[in-house]
């Protein structure tokens, strides 16, 4: 499968995974939980599908419990709206990166750089 195609199949199973949270998954550890990607190996065997729960990093562990218990249904279902001989199996991962991102800005926010002198841009 080309790159393009599986970019496309991870983007539609990203789509189908979110709106499965959203609308039909009714635990309410998976409330808030936003799927931020997804990832197909070559052979379409297996999809890595990062979350994150926006605003509720503390639930991680919850979170991952409850999409262990929902599993077999967002599989099942993900099989139904795509057109695969064999529907990949879904390996939940929680999506660090939004983390890394806040605590890098925090950091950032905390360096103290002088603003450049008009000196220094003219002798440029």
């Amino acid at each position: 499968m080309t790159t393009l195609k599986q970019e496309r199949m991870a983007e539609r199973i990203r789509e189908i995974l979110s709106t499965l949270l959203l609308l039909e998954v009714n635990d309410p550890a998976l409330g808030g939980v936003t799927v931020t990607e997804v990832k197909l190996d070559r052979e379409l065997e297996y999809a890595d599908v990062y979350v994150n729960a926006l605003g509720d990093e503390e639930s991680e562990q919850e979170v991952m419990a409850g999409l262990r218990r929902a599993h077999g249904f967002l599989r099942r279902e993900v099989g139904k709206r795509i057109s695969v001989r064999r529907t990949p199996e879904l390996r939940f991962h929680w999506d660090e990166m939004l983390d890394r991102a806040a605590s890098l800005e925090d950091t950032l926010d905390q360096l103290d750089i002088p603003p450049a002198s008009d000196d220094e841009d003219e002798g440029s």
